[in-house]
């Protein structure tokens, strides 16, 4: 029975090594153990990245040669410390710093040591590399911006981070990824696939060959090219009339939903951040808390509409049928209501819709809207309907794009009034604000862009887009669907034609351009600042969107300049010059853009009312406090702007 069991035992353990080495060398395939074999080294062949182009075939990001120093820890031998870093430039600090931190990664995988080497700083340490076990250079591109236009637009590529690795495996440490911007929406496309070579190791750790003879290395795939929708004549024009101001730009070509511009200011160089000096430069940019480079105005920044948010409650009052076009409101320099009074400037009374739009008159938005709210006899059920028709204009949410950043804005419903003051205890006098695109009503300059844009198409949008075409590929069909608002197309008519008498003898005819029919609607936000706890009034904001030609339109543009003055002074400006270099490929309003471009902010924060500079302590706490008007102050609730959402409700 002792033998037996003997060789029971003996036999069983005989069948599992069988079975092991069966499972090892026969049923497992030799191609799955290559990722773990200590006996194989891995190199990563990186492919070319995709070029970049814009709508006429202009190159804007190309690649350029760069060299990574490689190591992998485990096989790193005693060397020479100071000789090698002083070859890479770093202190020994840094050099500990690294290879600790790559042996924390991985002992026995090759991770990046130090990336982008110059083509010089390779030369040198290509002659001595092979005295340095442990170490390799591995060539990879990196991008080559062909013009210092649209930082914002194109983003960058940078290091992943482990986040990143956890999150998609076919990233490795030190491999470069697409962040933010085209290079981030894109990346997929962009990056393209990554070869490899399996080298064969023998017993003393030396590269012997190809493994196998090579059958299992792959070759890498190009990154596709891509051309986007950005002229990129016109995003240098509008990034140099936005010298030395803070703000954004949008604009559109309506009949299909293509991005023509995208301008933030202050912006940067692109090429900053390429090569090893990408870190130090980014921090930089991250740091300048005045400028604020890094950040996307056009895009991220939520700001009250102000007067231009006017014609939208223009076509709700028609669509509701609250209101004709010949209906006509009286204005006494504003509105009266609840012991309260909103200021208007001084302008012809009574005026029917026409007037009231190139006149920019606050008393006839603030009767139209309380007409919308009122209809039902339940403010809540009329806000509600008010709410949904705002939002089929692309308000208040994220416009469904292919931008890498952005933000929703705000649009209000009955939940937002029901939750400051109570259900039902409300009415149409307590967010009188909305009717002139003030209180709790916030946007982005892309979604004003496309704004104008559904005016100028008579109803209807494409969603806002950066891509135009993709080497070998369709773009989404997203961004080729027709998305209708909830006015009907016969009520855009006489909006048209109002925002074309801005033009003809409203707010904009000092900023006309001979040839071009242009329309458009003025806008002025007035900015007050909390500086320890004082109020101080500072220079408004200069807000300005239109369209043009008035009939088949091929551009809708939305500028917004923080402390800019009032709506025509420089938003319209900028936007009439825009347009025209746009449409006519050439300036002839000279005197209009020499103004601009002698014309910027007079100080960090631009000037208080008083007239006098000054600055803002470092701890103080910063509130902005807009009013929308066009020549004359008047109340209006509290809100903020710097892409903050509003604290308050407060009435000045």
């Amino acid at each position: 029975m002792r033998k037996l069991l003997l060789f029971s035992i003996i036999t069983t353990v005989g069948l599992i090594f069988i079975a092991r080495l069966f499972y090892l060398q026969i049923y497992k395939p030799d191609v799955y153990n290559l990722y773990e074999d200590n006996a194989i080294r891995k190199v990563y062949d990186y492919p070319k990245r995709g070029y970049i182009y814009d709508r006429h075939g202009a190159l804007l990001v190309a690649n350029q040669p760069s060299y990574d120093v490689m190591v992998i820890p485990r096989e790193v031998k005693p060397l020479d410390t100071l000789e090698f870093c002083s070859l890479l430039k770093i202190t020994k600090q840094d050099f500990l710093n690294i290879y600790n931190k790559a042996y924390t990664y991985s002992p026995r995988l090759p991770s990046v040591f130090i990336p982008q080497l110059s083509r010089n700083d390779f030369a040198m340490l290509q002659e001595k590399i092979r005295k340095f076990e442990g170490f390799y250079i591995q060539k990879r591109s990196l991008r080559d911006y062909q013009r210092s236009i649209g930082a914002n637009v194109l983003g960058d590529i940078g290091e992943v981070n482990d986040y990143l690795i956890q999150k998609y495996p076919y990233y490795k440490m030190g491999d470069l990824i697409g962040k933010q911007g085209v290079e981030q929406t894109y990346e997929e496309v962009l990056r393209g696939v990554k070869g490899i070579k399996f080298i064969q190791k023998d017993r003393f750790n030396r590269d012997i060959g190809l493994y196998k003879e090579g059958i299992y290395d792959t070759l890498p795939q190009s990154g596709r090219d891509i051309t986007i929708t950005i002229d990129a004549t016109l995003q240098e024009y509008g990034e140099l009339l936005m010298k030395h101001k803070r703000g954004g730009i949008v604009a559109i070509e309506p009949a299909t939903g293509e991005i023509l511009a995208m301008i933030s200011a202050p912006t940067y160089d692109p090429n900053l951040l390429v090569g090893r000096q990408r870190s130090v430069n980014f921090t930089k940019l991250y740091n300048d808390t005045i400028a604020k480079p890094l950040y996307d105005r056009g895009l991220q920044a939520m700001y009250p509409p102000g007067s231009p948010f006017k014609i939208i409650n223009a076509l709700i009052g028609l669509q509701e049928g609250v209101v004709t076009t010949e209906d006509r409101f009286s204005c006494n320099h504003g509105y009266s209501y609840g012991g309260r009074k909103m200021g208007c400037h001084s302008h012809p009374s009574p005026l029917a819709m026409n007037g009231g739009i190139y006149n920019s008159c606050n008393a006839y938005f603030a009767n139209v809207y309380r007409r919308i709210i009122d209809k039902t006899k339940d403010p809540g059920r009329g806000m509600d309907i008010w709410s949904d028709h705002v939002k089929s204009f692309g308000l208040g949410n994220y416009l469904n794009n292919d931008l890498s950043v952005g933000q929703p804005g705000k649009i209000p419903n009955s939940a937002t009034y029901d939750r400051l003051y109570g259900d039902n205890r409300w009415g149409s006098t307590y967010n009188l604000s909305n009717a002139i695109g003030q209180g709790e009503v916030l946007t982005t300059p892309i979604q004003l862009a496309n704004m104008a844009a559904i005016i100028g198409n008579r109803g209807y949008y494409y969603t806002p887009h950066i891509i135009k075409k993709i080497q070998g590929g369709e773009i989404d069909s997203t961004f080729t669907t027709r998305i209708n608002t909830t006015i009907d197309k016969k009520h855009f008519e006489p909006i048209v034609q109002g925002m074309f008498d801005v033009y003809n003898h409203g707010t904009a005819a000092m900023v006309q351009i001979p040839g071009i029919e242009i329309c458009g609607k003025t806008g002025t936000a007035e900015n007050f600042i909390k500086i320890d706890g004082v109020k101080t009034q500072l220079t408004d904001h200069s807000i300005f969107v239109a369209f043009a030609p008035k009939d088949n339109p091929t551009i809708a543009i939305a500028v917004f300049v923080e402390n800019g003055y009032w709506g025509s002074r420089f938003a319209g400006r900028i936007a009439s010059l825009m347009i025209e270099k746009y449409v006519k490929g050439e300036i002839t309003r000279t005197d209009m853009e020499t103004w601009i471009l002698t014309h910027g902010l007079e100080s960090e924060y631009a000037k208080p009312h008083s007239g006098q500079p000054f600055t803002i302590n470092k701890g103080a706490t910063i509130d902005i406090i807009p009013l929308e008007k066009e020549n004359k102050d008047y109340e209006i609730k509290t809100t903020n702007n710097l892409g903050l959402k509003p604290e308050s409700t407060e009435e000045l």
